[in-house]
């Protein structure tokens, strides 16, 4: 009888594991498209509500993404999505270049076929992105840099690429730079060109150029006003967990 609780124990709490992990990702992805802003207020009761979860596991999910830099917790139990000082922005754009540098350097020349084709797949649906509008091509070119992580099979530069690449598309949005699709897709190209031909220079300085350019390419524009509605901003998101 002990074994059977204990098994029904695990299953709950993998469970509820595998809730805090899709709640995450749906959050995070509506920190890159623009769905939820810096300062905004996330508050776990409508979290629940919208995600059909406890709060318990939307507090969890929050405690997760404030260990990433993504959500800033306050007293009472309040969390809202991260506004990183402009000193922060420039640190971690610059710790990012030095973390892909290593990225770079594992997979130089190292690409198998399948790999190059994949890579080539992504950037291709970064292109066909360029017509549906900027919140989508900044997701789909941060998750390329994630891809090129997962391809060099190490965990802690794929987590690591991960949080960086997700908190610089927050600074993104909080700084208002635009997002130049069109560069960022003969930037990708050009670096996959480089790494399959095994030129650890060039693709690391394409690599340094190409960050360095996601930095530096904006401007302070004036934001079109936004729902405020919290709950219908995140519903596709939600949707999307199925």
């Amino acid at each position: 009888m002990a074994g059977g609780r204990d098994a029904a124990i695990d299953t709950t709490q993998q469970g509820a594991t595998d809730r805090v992990g899709a709640i995450c990702r749906a959050l995070r992805r509506a920190i890159v498209e623009r769905a939820v802003a810096p300062g905004d207020r996330l508050p776990e009761d409508a979290l629940g509500e919208r995600f059909g979860v406890s709060r318990t596991i939307a507090r969890q999910a929050l405690g997760q993404l404030a260990g990433e830099g993504l959500v800033e917790l306050r007293r009472n139990r309040i969390a809202v999505v991260a506004t990183p000082s402009w000193e922060e922005a420039r640190d971690t754009f610059d710790i990012r270049i030095g973390l892909e540098r290593l990225v770079v350097a594992r997979l130089a020349g190292r690409l198998d076929a399948g790999q190059e084709a994949a890579l080539q797949a992504h950037v291709d649906r970064e292109e066909a992105a360029q017509r549906g509008g900027e919140p989508g091509s900044i997701r789909l070119a941060t998750e390329f840099h994630l891809l090129l992580a997962q391809m060099t099979g190490s965990p802690v530069l794929e987590r690591y690429v991960g949080e960086l690449g997700y908190r610089c598309a927050l600074i993104l949005s909080l700084y208002s730079r635009p997002h130049s699709a069109e560069c960022a897709v003969a930037e990708h190209r050009a670096l996959i060109t480089a790494l399959v031909s095994g030129d650890t220079s060039r693709a690391t300085a394409l690599m340094d150029h190409h960050l360095d350019a996601v930095a530096e390419r904006a401007r302070i524009v004036a934001t079109p006003p936004r729902d405020r509605d919290l709950l219908r901003r995140l519903a596709p998101y939600a949707e999307a967990l199925g």
